[in-house]
């Protein structure tokens, strides 16, 4: 079994800027407020913040979209270890 990250968003700081969607499309998608979503995340009761877990399969996909983005709102974190990777 490979190692589990998860993939932290706060979509209330997305600025639209569609830079996640442009490096991992499968994961990510524009919605009609012109905010991003992460597919399959769950969202943290109370706040803005949507979650994820991951493979290790994927993270590659979703490093290159957290690093994208121009304002920072995407993080990844070794679920182990709770490092954070981005």
């Amino acid at each position: 079994m490979g190692k589990k990250y998860l993939v932290q968003y706060d979509r209330e700081g997305c600025i639209g800027a569609g830079t996640c969607v442009a490096a991992n499309p499968d994961n990510w998608s524009m919605n009609d407020d012109g905010k991003a979503d992460l597919r399959s995340a769950q969202q943290e009761e109370g706040s803005g913040f949507f979650e994820r877990e991951i493979e290790e399969s994927e993270l590659q996909l979703m490093k290159a979209a957290a690093q994208s983005c121009p304002v920072n709102v995407i993080r990844i974190v070794d679920k182990e270890t709770g490092q954070h990777i981005v």
